[in-house]
């Protein structure tokens, strides 16, 4: 456990400083991109039209099981040479590093502050473009203050399912599981969704995230709290009030804690009804503050988001020199 502690402690940083190399990306691509195509060919030749209801289920749960298997057992195979045959600060440099780039702090900032800009200089249609590229409703449905509200809806989300996520399950159990974290994550996102096509074939990868993100979800709300403690303007009280009265009524077993308490603290409401193509989602509000939300909102936020992922750099820092304290007087 100190071990992999030192590890989540290491990719993060490494994270922050350099995020994930647009050259290393032209020329490897990305590790989710790799997911992504194989379970892009997995829908393809599984989930065929033909299969009655439980049988695209059965489908579906053997593409979860085998993107599993195909890039966890790697990810062991690695660690395992790794600690036992490099020198550990070679091991633990090598891990850290192949970690970091499944983390998402530096580029979910990338993105939403792309959002914030877009609406300052560009104008509303811009900002629907930037915002599109980060959430998956109509964009063209959006107001400017709808554009601002999904920006910071969609970073708090991403605080829990892109940041404190991979940081707990390599905590856990280091690459490994950081590996299968993502697998199911991205499987998810691709498959996840209640549409004719994927309602059976996505269920268990819907499931299984549902499932992998609780205690994340709940870990981040500590650290927004906390957080929000150090941002001017910021309400703990009200993060907390919101989180108690309005997490469990999001249709997500786990959207609703980060969002709701981003909401609280910064004295908003965000979720609400949305438009998804042709239908429109009667989603609960998080928090009791204003609707109208604006660029210098999205702007507040990110730096809440800074601070919260700073916090919880320092929080499992903490955390590792408590567990090295107590090994030690063992």
């Amino acid at each position: 456990m100190v071990w992999w502690l030192i590890l989540a402690v290491s990719a993060l940083l490494i994270e922050a400083a350099v995020g994930y190399p647009a050259s290393v990306y032209k020329r490897l691509s990305h590790p989710v991109v790799w997911i992504g195509k194989l379970i892009a060919s997995l829908d393809a030749s599984l989930n065929r039209e033909a299969l009655g209801s439980t049988q695209r289920r059965f489908a579906g749960i053997a593409a979860t099981a085998l993107t599993i298997f195909i890039f966890v057992v790697p990810a062991v195979i690695l660690q395992v040479l790794a600690v036992q045959y490099l020198p550990p600060i070679v091991a633990l440099a090598l891990l850290a590093i192949i970690c970091s780039t499944l983390f998402a702090q530096r580029s979910l900032h990338e993105h939403v502050e792309a959002v914030a800009t877009a609406l300052d200089r560009q104008g509303l249609s811009a900002a629907r473009q930037a915002v599109s590229s980060i959430v998956g409703r109509d964009p063209q449905k959006l107001d400017e203050a709808g554009v601002a509200r999904a920006a910071i809806e969609s970073l708090a989300e991403n605080f829990s399912d892109g940041v404190v996520a991979p940081a707990f399950w390599c905590a856990c159990f280091g690459l490994p599981g950081v590996v299968f974290y993502k697998s199911i994550n991205t499987a998810d996102s691709m498959v996840g969704h209640k549409s004719p096509k994927y309602a059976d074939f996505g269920w268990c990868s819907a499931r299984l995230d549902d499932l992998i993100n609780l205690p994340a979800s709940r870990l981040s709300v500590i650290w927004i709290l906390l957080a929000s403690f150090m941002l001017e303007g910021a309400d703990p009280t009200s993060a907390w009030t919101a989180v108690r009265r309005d997490a469990s009524r999001h249709r997500s077993p786990n959207a609703g804690w980060p969002e709701a308490a981003f909401a609280g603290a910064l004295g908003l409401q965000l979720n609400g009804p949305k438009t998804y193509g042709a239908s429109v989602t009667d989603d609960a509000w998080m928090g009791a503050g204003r609707s109208a939300a604006s660029a210098s909102d999205i702007r507040r936020a990110l730096k809440l988001y800074r601070l919260a992922c700073s916090v919880q750099i320092l929080g499992l820092a903490a955390i590792l020199l408590v567990l090295m304290g107590l090994t030690w007087q063992a």
